[in-house]
């Protein structure tokens, strides 16, 4: 049974239409990429997969659970971190992984092991004990990684996860994802404008543009199936692709 599967989602703000009968699945241990321009629907299907939209149309299983009929179940097993997730800046880093291991954890045990995990993958010395409003945006984006996969969920959603970030913080952000799925065996969806992160970080992708899939499959996959030597070529000619049968 896949970890995740998405059914025939649709949406509507207003009179426009975001997504259009999307659907793809996610095995367990696979990290996803969704990838595609702005406005192209990635956000919302995030969003929805979370639990934070409901779809007009369609359903997704989180590991056997309805997000439209048992949303609760289903977000005790995700942890999302939105493309404008910040921390708390009056806090220190230590301070931040606390207070949010105390809204997972009743146990102070777990609690403990949680904040352990957390300064392991935020990977900031000793700035973990600095005010976080002292941190460079790259070390408020680690921060917030931490924050997010410290708790173990079964399903990390990453909204663009290294967005604006310069060479080093991505790589250190990338780096952690990685080492998150090799530690735990969970499951990543994650959206991305940059080619090469998905290149590097995902098992496969799906192409979206205006709220249509327009194909899945492994990096090398789709470099193959459109002749393209970089996944950037190969989104550019599948799109073309796309827009001439549409």
């Amino acid at each position: 049974m896949p970890a995740v599967e998405v059914k025939d989602v649709w949406r509507s703000f207003g009179k426009k239409t975001v997504l259009r009968g999307v659907s793809f699945e996610v095995e367990e241990g696979e990290v996803f990429g969704l990838l595609g321009p702005n406005g192209a629907g990635k956000t919302t299907t995030l969003r929805i997969i979370t639990g934070i939209l409901k779809p007009d149309k369609g359903d997704i299983i989180v590991y056997g659970k309805s997000v439209v009929r048992e949303r609760e179940e289903v977000r005790r097993m995700i942890s999302y971190l939105p493309e404008e997730s910040d921390v708390y800046l009056r806090l220190t880093g230590y301070e931040n992984l606390k207070f949010f291991a105390m809204i997972y954890f009743d146990d102070p045990k777990e609690r403990e092991e949680a904040i352990e995990e957390g300064i392991k993958i935020a990977n900031l010395g000793d700035a973990i004990h600095n005010l976080t409003k002292t941190y460079s945006k790259g070390m408020r984006r680690r921060l917030a990684l931490a924050r997010t996969l410290m708790v173990r969920p079964k399903l990390a959603i990453l909204d663009e996860p290294t967005s604006g970030l310069d060479v080093y913080s991505s790589i250190k952000v990338r780096d952690s994802i990685k080492e998150f799925v090799k530690k735990t065996g969970a499951s990543v969806i994650l959206s991305s404008h940059n080619m090469l992160e998905v290149e590097y970080l995902c098992d496969r992708v799906a192409f979206i543009v205006n709220g249509k899939i327009i194909t899945i499959g492994s990096p090398e996959e789709l470099k193959r199936e459109f002749n393209a030597k970089n996944l950037e070529e190969a989104f550019v000619k599948a799109t073309e692709v796309g827009e001439g049968a549409a």
